[in-house]
């Protein structure tokens, strides 16, 4: 029996990722996780703190607050920007110039910047010369983003769904173009209708690139922080202030390194959590399904 020693060198190949994303991801972690637990009040003054600063953080109204706005606002977006994502992708053209053309328009407004988006939906809003603003002007509705909460979140639900929802269509497109022939002449030959189509073929081929558009979506939409503090600035008052912008003031704008750094770890763990979440629901959903379904 030949008993050879297993040739490692290939990890050698892996090095200079893992000396990359040490530096560049978990030295950066360590160093927030030691300013969590310390009070920081200069260059070289620190005092250990322990779990203080998580407590005071899960205990402090506004951001309590800004976390109930952040996953309302996620599972918003997520409701109205994965089925608009499957029903935009099935109606797509298949092949042709067409199909070209209009992959080629729906990915436009993800290659804007997004604190361009904010921009171009503040003018867009404006009821002097932006286009919707002045067009509900016109038709008698009193639309003001910065006095009405309502229509802040509105405004700000409606250009992500403009701004993402084309990923989540792509993604879904693809999942679509890859579903064998096969299965479509079948279902012809046995006279399914569309929906049995949908639910039997085109869904649960689909359900891989849903598991990665519900993620993708989620992770980003819980961390949203361009487009609305351009647009609204976290207003009227806090009510389109999410837990980012909230972030972003207490370590830069409050200088409060102890209790951000408590914070952003906090941040971190609820999207690892609902994340993960999400994934083992839609898997074991996925696993709960028989493998043939009737037309």
């Amino acid at each position: 029996m030949n008993n050879k020693i297993p040739n490692n060198r290939a990890w050698l190949l892996v090095l200079p990722m893992l000396v990359l994303v040490a530096f560049s991801a978990i030295i950066p972690l360590m160093t927030v996780v030691n300013y969590s637990v310390q009070d920081v009040l200069g260059p070289n003054a620190t005092f250990f703190t322990g779990t203080e600063w998580f407590k005071s953080t899960l205990n402090d109204p506004a951001l309590q607050a800004a976390f109930l706005r952040q996953i309302s606002f996620s599972l918003i977006i997520l409701a109205i920007q994965i089925p608009l994502g499957i029903g935009i992708a099935l109606i797509m053209p298949k092949r042709g110039w067409q199909a070209s053309a209009v992959l080629i328009l729906i990915t436009l407004p993800l290659l804007i910047p997004w604190n361009v988006v904010g921009s171009i939906w503040q003018i867009f809003t404006r009821g002097d010369i932006g286009l919707m603003g002045w067009g509900l002007r016109e038709l008698g509705v009193n639309y003001n983003l910065t006095r009405n909460a309502g229509d802040a979140w509105v405004t700000i639900i409606l250009m992500d769904v403009w701004h993402w929802t084309p990923l989540v269509a792509m993604l879904c497109y693809s999942g679509l173009r890859s579903i064998p022939e096969a299965y479509y002449q079948a279902a012809r030959i046995d006279r399914a209708s569309k929906w049995a189509v949908f639910r039997y073929i085109q869904l649960p081929k689909l359900t891989n690139v849903l598991v990665i558009a519900v993620l993708l979506r989620f992770m980003h939409s819980f961390m949203i922080y361009a487009e609305p503090f351009v647009l609204t600035g976290g207003g009227p008052g806090s009510s389109t202030t999410f837990l980012s912008q909230s972030l972003t003031t207490m370590a830069i704008g409050q200088q409060d390194l102890g209790p951000s750094a408590a914070f952003s770890l906090i941040y971190f763990l609820v999207i690892l959590l609902v994340s993960w979440v999400f994934y083992t629901t839609i898997m074991n959903m996925q696993k709960d399904k028989p493998p043939h379904g009737g037309a």
